[in-house]
């Protein structure tokens, strides 16, 4: 096991590389910066002529490593990122860190909610599905997860918010708490205020990806109840529940397992748009300002602890698959 997740690490240092240099590229690839925007108000506001603004802006460039060529400016940066330097937001001119960090851990709590949602879920009811192959039950679920991957998931979170304050009466749970418990100490309320607010965003972004599971769950399992073993242990009298839940299930779980690394970034996906439209404090927003006002430090280091986070999904369930699997550790 030791060998096998060495070399699944050794596999992740050039992949982070490869993120690295794509991220980099991508960001700075649209004409024009930030800096260009503060040159052209120091032009039009502050009575700066032309070449004095220009100076200014030169001036900045330097002093943030986006002076020289490209090879030259990732260099520059990658050099601190790996240092746990992640650079300066040239809007708010505070350290990116300050400001991507505190909401990355909201960010990752849904997310991990969210995931373990999509898999007890998703696992039942394929597992349901499939014992019930052609029933009314199977038909509902089918077309509700068929449903749930066609609709885009901001606007389920739409439809939820809608449903929420118009057939409930209830305040819209925007943001991550209430305005009466946000300087409160923690207490018993003040966790119930959180669970309020961030239910949609778990629920949406958790039954996304229930329903691919659950497809894929019930495929499997109605492929595994088919093969001799299953029959042999039938004729021997086994029960049927422990022939589908110790046997059957657990061999068709597998395939699941080695698809959990991709998993994992589509719900962060899906919980970021989701996030945006209830208005949670993750990165999602911080993002989409950073994109739009291309503040390329933000926007680089966020989407880089996405790639992070991407290859980690992957080593666990590369692990997990291992462990559950011995013959995947020689392959």
């Amino acid at each position: 096991m030791l060998k096998y997740l060495i070399r699944r690490l050794l596999i992740a240092i050039p992949t982070l590389i490869v993120i690295s240099i794509v991220c980099y590229v991508v960001i700075s690839a649209p004409a024009g910066d930030v800096i260009e925007e503060y040159e052209m108000r120091l032009y039009q506001t502050q009575g700066y002529s032309v070449e004095a603004a220009r100076q200014v802006g030169d001036q900045l460039r330097e002093q943030y490593g986006l002076a020289g060529p490209l090879p030259v400016r990732y260099l520059y940066w990658v050099s601190h990122f790996v240092q746990g330097d992640f650079g300066i937001s040239l809007v708010t001119m505070n350290s990116v860190a300050s400001i991507v960090m505190p909401r990355l851990g909201i960010t990752v709590l849904i997310s991990l909610l969210s995931l373990a949602l999509s898999w007890v879920v998703g696992v039942l009811l394929g597992i349901f599905a499939a014992l019930f192959r052609g029933s009314i039950a199977d038909t509902i679920f089918s077309v509700l997860g068929l449903i749930t991957l066609s609709i885009p998931p901001f606007l389920i979170g739409l439809g939820l918010l809608v449903l929420v304050v118009v057939g409930f009466g209830a305040s819209p749970p925007i943001g991550l708490f209430s305005a009466v418990y946000r300087d409160a100490p923690w207490s018993f309320a003040k966790v119930l205020d959180l669970a309020w607010h961030l239910w949609i965003p778990v629920l949406v972004a958790g039954l996304a990806g229930a329903a691919s599971i659950m497809r894929i769950m019930r495929a499997n399992l109605l492929d595994e109840v088919r093969k001799p073993y299953v029959e042999t242990a039938r004729a021997k009298g086994v029960p049927d529940r422990l022939v589908i839940f110790r046997h059957a299930a657990r061999l068709a779980i597998n395939p699941l397992i080695a698809l959990l690394g991709m998993e994992f970034p589509l719900v962060i996906s899906n919980g970021i748009v989701i996030s945006i439209v209830v208005g949670l404090p993750t990165i999602g927003p911080v993002l989409q300002e950073a994109l739009v006002a291309r503040d390329i430090y933000v926007a680089i280091a966020i989407l880089m602890l996405l790639g992070v986070l991407l290859i980690i999904g992957n080593l666990v369930a590369d692990m997990l698959l291992a462990w559950v699997d011995p013959r995947v550790r020689y392959s």
